[in-house]
């Protein structure tokens, strides 16, 4: 937990209220972004249950799975469910080419953690299933699990925004007076935040412990429905000869009690969307939703080109990639974030890494002599601060303020904090040095913590994979066991 959202909890205890703890949304919001309410049957790994799902916040569809333990009815619900997130994923075009653009992405929102996890898992159970041969199913499940794969994959890179959990993206913004555990209860956590009219945030959050007022967000369902209601419908339905009146009246009750479990959820996702609407984006959210846009056409074009299903395991090579992406993506949101936001920024001012305070003094015509023995223009820049500094002499740092422009730490003494700069600080055409320099009494803050245009060592190709890891990996091609793997 940050400085920043430990501070924002302790006022919140004391206010009753949740604290805002960023000054911006960090997370682009779609314009018609697709909401996905899953629920699963207790005892059964990943056995779908029902989805609410749809880009109208009046007009959800509700997709069950009448009896979840029947492989067929199973397949019949993704089916369903490939005819609805394919439609909408239609919606976005994408031109095609070497490097194929899209101007729009789709966005999809889940409830909690749990909803990303139910959606990954789902995409793993579908992407290799057969149209033909033994247990065929429709066309557009296999499509469905490749797009949920490259969904759940996307969604672990730090700033992306294709698929969002609520409650992850809610945290991210606001600090509650309860705790992170409970902040998992997306009811709970936007009692805090928005409480319903004549409720205190204290009251919502305690009425959402009661499940008959919240039900859980799923994936999950309360063992009080599950043994009262879902059971017994279950078994109704069950009972019932095929393709009778009776069955009929049966899946009617069970859709019924199941909406009763998805619906408030379905509410509750769109208030956090209106929520987050309500705040201006950061600088750099553009950036990443266009980052965003870009892998989304390619793996579109991927798609249309018949490229085969995500593998189940990566090989040596395409693992450490993918984890020296994970890992520079997560420097450059943090990066981006502290200089889209003040509030991030505090927490590196806390640890030393950042420190505000007023310019003091310029020297804007210093001259040093390089390495070369010439003499370049390094101004000089005094920051009077009160922030406890924990940077040595030779540290890099940049500022918000004048993104483009870098200096280094020359020293630290009683408060002052002496800088050269080194890097924009060439003025346009006609203007002088003092146009594109700090001014003396200018609140500026300064942070080591700085983008990297190093993605990590050179990797080599797959081909060229050591021994040591298994040598070469064998070109993925998708088996019958693939075709087979368990729900789980």
């Amino acid at each position: 937990m940050s400085a920043v959202s430990a501070y924002g909890r302790a006022i919140a205890v004391v206010d009753g209220a949740a604290q805002p703890i960023t000054t911006v949304a960090h997370v682009h919001v779609a314009a018609r972004p697709l909401v996905f309410v899953p629920l699963a049957l207790a005892g059964e790994a990943n056995a779908p249950l029902a989805a609410m799902v749809g880009t109208d916040p009046s007009a959800p569809r509700l997709l069950i799975v009448p009896q979840p333990r029947d492989r067929g009815l199973r397949f019949g619900f993704a089916a369903e469910l490939a005819d609805v997130v394919l439609a909408y994923l239609d919606e976005f075009p994408v031109a095609e080419g070497e490097e194929p653009t899209a101007e729009d992405a789709p966005q999809i929102w889940v409830p909690n953690a749990a909803g990303l996890g139910f959606l990954r898992l789902f995409g793993r159970s579908t992407r290799f299933r057969r149209t033909t041969g033994q247990y065929p199913v429709a066309p557009g499940v296999p499509v469905l699990g490749r797009w949920l794969t490259w969904f759940a994959e996307r969604s672990e890179y730090p700033g992306a925004s294709t698929l969002l959990a609520a409650t992850e993206v809610l945290a991210a913004h606001w600090a509650t007076g309860q705790s992170a555990l409970e902040d998992a209860n997306l009811a709970a956590l936007l009692g805090w935040i928005d409480p319903p009219p004549g409720r205190s945030p204290r009251e919502a959050a305690r009425d959402a412990e009661d499940p008959l007022l919240s039900p859980p967000a799923g994936p999950s369902t309360d063992p009080s429905f599950d043994n009262e209601i879902l059971a017994p419908a279950i078994a109704a339905y069950g009972a019932a000869p095929d393709g009778s009146a009776v069955q009929e009246r049966a899946r009617t009750n069970l859709e019924n009690a199941l909406r009763s479990q998805t619906r408030p959820t379905w509410d509750l996702i769109w208030r956090a969307i209106e929520l987050l609407r309500g705040l201006t984006p950061g600088a750099s959210v553009a950036g990443r939703w266009a980052v965003d846009r870009r892998r989304f056409a390619g793996f579109h074009q991927w798609l249309a080109e018949d490229g085969p299903p995500q593998a189940r395991r990566d090989g040596a090579v395409a693992a450490a990639r993918r984890l020296l992406a994970l890992e520079w993506a997560q420097h450059e949101y943090t990066v981006s974030r502290s200089f889209d936001d003040p509030l991030v920024m505090a927490d590196f001012r806390v640890t030393g890494e950042a420190f505000r305070g007023t310019v003091v003094e310029l020297d804007p015509e210093r001259r040093v002599e390089n390495e070369n023995g010439n003499l370049v223009k390094r101004p000089r820049v005094v920051v009077r601060t009160e922030d406890p500094v924990q940077l040595a002499p030779g540290t890099a740092v940049g500022s918000p303020v004048r993104p483009k422009q870098f200096g280094r730490i020359l020293e630290i003494t009683d408060g002052l904090v002496t800088l050269e700069l080194d890097k924009g600080i060439r003025p346009a055409k006609g203007g002088s040095v003092l146009d594109v320099l700090p001014r003396v009494g200018d609140e500026l803050t300064y942070t080591s913590v700085l983008s990297s245009g190093n993605r990590g060592p050179a990797l080599p190709s797959p081909e060229d994979t050591p021994w040591t890891h298994g040598g070469p990996p064998e070109p993925y091609v998708p088996t019958d066991e693939d075709a087979v793997e368990a729900w789980e």
